[in-house]
């Protein structure tokens, strides 16, 4: 298998188990294409094994009925799928999210994800400026 199609195949899978979930809250189109080894990088650390994924997101659903999903790109090399995201709730702030996935064997082995406030970005373009003085 090339390169190409493994990529190919990479986004495919990510496509279908992210249209599961976002569609009809399936956790399961999830859960059936991450490795029992998966790892979620998280920086609250809240949620690393794919059993404290699967369970999060199973206790996510509720409050996120009715999310509008908007993909602004879908992009693979190799083994790694990057899903860059516009979501909306009906009665809360848009986020943006950028998920990083990187397969092994024909699964979801780890993922990073970035979570941002969209209304928030244009103020954390300049954390690196030294205060005003």
């Amino acid at each position: 298998m090339t390169t190409e199609s493994t990529s190919t195949d990479n986004k495919t899978i990510v496509g279908q188990a992210f249209a599961g979930l976002v569609e009809s809250g399936d956790v399961a189109s999830v859960g059936r294409v991450l490795s029992d080894g998966f790892v979620h990088h998280r920086p609250d650390s809240t949620s690393s094994t794919k059993a404290e994924w699967l369970a999060s997101m199973r206790a996510s659903l509720e409050h996120i009925a009715g999310m509008q999903v908007e993909i602004e790109h879908m992009l693979a090399d190799g083994d790694h799928v990057v899903l860059h995201s516009r979501r909306r709730l009906p009665s809360g702030p848009e986020i943006t999210v950028v998920d990083i996935m990187r397969f092994e064997d024909g699964l979801i082995a780890e993922a990073w994800e970035t979570i941002e406030p969209t209304s928030e970005a244009a103020s954390h373009l300049t954390w690196w400026a030294p205060e005003e003085r």
